[in-house]
């Protein structure tokens, strides 16, 4: 595991592999690692020459400050666990300076509507910090090959259509939801719900299943409906939205056609941990 925290330093190794013709992945993340994470990265390793990891907790796409503050890091672990995985990895974990300005500068852009709805309708701004930092690294690194969790499927969607707007040459790929045994999306932020209410947490993949596997034979508002009521009676998590969209475009709908594909998407908060999760629904 080589470790680099100037963009300078990387972009010279960068160089040394292109020259060679070695193809190179990325693997964006904000640290704080786990299983999800691995499973992104040992696909990387398999379909790349290279694998480079990001470690780099994105100011600018937090909306509470509280939460960017209390967001697990730990540099050391990460790059233990990744050298477990494998020593060729390459960690690329910059200071914030290697990648903003001094006044945090965010670029602004068209996501052609992908951005209006779910995340983007309670996290203003989230979606153009999310862009900025994930350009930035495309930029730097210029892998063949990006990849991303659909856990954070509105991310995804949002940054394959960023690369398609700037004629950025990577592919991005995402990769399946890694759960826990009880359905809980692995997240790093599952770290910071204590044992008393880790039991609430699966919760939040039973009423995102059950819209799975009624989709057929229920319409949505019924679908609706039973998960508003389902949360209702849990005192202990407070349902933010779930909502279904069609899979390609994110818009919201009421009824489906035969033609689209659609995913259910939730927000919730647990213990003051906000959670998001996603399924897709046919």
């Amino acid at each position: 595991m080589i470790l680099f925290r100037k963009k300078s330093d990387l972009a010279i190794r960068r160089g040394d592999l292109k020259k060679n013709n070695f193809k190179i992945g990325l693997v964006p993340t904000m640290g704080a690692l786990h299983a999800g994470h691995l499973s992104l990265v040992k696909r990387s390793i398999k379909e790349n020459d290279y694998t480079i990891v990001s470690i780099f907790i994105n100011p600018t796409q937090f909306n509470d400050k509280k939460d960017l503050i209390s967001y697990p890091k730990n540099l050391t672990k990460d790059c233990q666990y990744l050298d477990s995985v494998s020593r060729d990895i390459i960690v690329f974990a910059p200071e914030i300076s290697e990648i903003y300005d001094k006044n945090l500068s965010v670029k602004k852009f068209n996501f052609q509507g992908l951005d209006k709805f779910m995340e983007g309708k309670y996290r203003r701004g989230h979606f153009n910090g999310v862009a900025t930092v994930v350009s930035h690294l495309l930029d730097i690194i210029k892998p063949n090959n990006a990849y991303f969790g659909e856990k954070d499927y509105q991310q995804l969607r949002i940054i394959q259509q960023l690369v398609i707007d700037n004629n950025i040459s990577a592919n991005i790929i995402g990769c399946d939801t890694i759960r826990e045994e009880d359905g809980l999306a692995l997240s790093s932020r599952n770290s910071k719900i204590t044992e008393p209410y880790r039991k609430f947490a699966c919760k939040i993949f039973e009423a995102i299943n059950y819209a799975r596997i009624n989709f057929n034979s229920m319409n949505f508002d019924d679908i609706y409906n039973y998960v508003n009521n389902f949360f209702d009676n849990i005192d202990d998590i407070e349902l933010e939205y779930f909502t279904i969209a069609e899979s390609e475009f994110l818009i919201p709908v009421n009824k489906k056609t035969i033609d689209k594909k659609y995913r259910a998407f939730i927000a919730v908060k647990l213990q003051g941990v906000r959670l998001i999760d996603n399924i897709a629904l046919n």
